[in-house]
């Protein structure tokens, strides 16, 4: 009997017996040492560029007393214009407004109509040397209004400059981690990551108001002096250290 009975309780021991799991111990300083030390700086480049294109805009206004005495006055007059145009080293050529509205006054709060308003507009691109000339010629050869002139640099050159903005730009970020790592006494190891903001693309630099250039370009000679534009660019690194 005494046999059966430790026989029972050395089974029962069996059956209470559960598994150990073996977990590690992650200390503070363990976990402190995974986490990645990184830093994040943005550089910015910026280029100048001489401008070196003419972006202009003009028409015709005529008034009139009947609309179509008006209309038909435009259509001749930019006819003649758009003639005069096609026949210089122009591009982009294409019109950019047309209207005919009623011409009121205002007498005693009461309106009357006293005629008609007609107006053609063509916008068109030409070389900044040859714009001066230009304006006067197309005053003679039916202009009336010049709504914008604006200046703006090749194609080519744009492309260019905005490769060296973004140049600079990550000059600029590298420099500026450098000065801080080199302060803390930290050293950098890798860049993990790189983002561009394009460089910009300038729009072109209005020359002057609608009511200046009309008035220059009744002169004998109307001065055009093309400036800069300036293209800009940013670059964010982010480098561990």
């Amino acid at each position: 009997m005494k046999l059966s009975v430790l026989a029972c309780f050395s089974v029962a021991l069996t059956f209470l017996t559960y598994p150990v799991l073996n977990i590690p111990l992650i200390t503070p300083a363990m976990a402190q040492e995974q986490v990645l030390k990184t830093l994040t700086v943005t550089g910015q480049g910026t280029v100048r560029i001489p401008t070196t294109l003419t972006d202009v805009s003009l028409g015709v206004e005529i008034q009139g007393k009947t609309a179509t005495e008006v209309q038909k006055n435009v259509a001749q007059r930019t006819s003649s214009l758009v003639d005069f145009l096609r026949s210089r080293s122009i591009e982009r050529l294409e019109t950019t407004g047309l209207r005919l509205q009623p011409n009121y006054q205002y007498d005693n709060n009461q309106r009357r109509l006293v005629g008609y308003i007609g107006t053609n507009t063509v916008s068109f691109r030409v070389k900044t040397e040859e714009v001066g000339s230009l304006l006067d010629d197309a005053v003679k050869a039916g202009a009336t209004r010049i709504d914008r002139v604006g200046f703006t640099a090749e194609e080519t050159a744009i492309s260019e400059a905005q490769k060296e903005a973004l140049k600079l730009a990550t000059l600029d970020a590298q420099a500026q981690a450098k000065a801080v790592l080199s302060t803390l006494n930290f050293q950098s190891q890798e860049i993990i990551n790189i983002s561009i903001n394009r460089a910009n693309t300038p729009r072109p630099q209005v020359m002057s108001s609608p009511e200046t250039l009309r008035t220059a370009s009744a002169a004998d000679s109307t001065p055009v002096i093309g400036g800069e534009q300036t293209i800009r660019a940013m670059v964010t690194l982010q480098i561990r250290y």
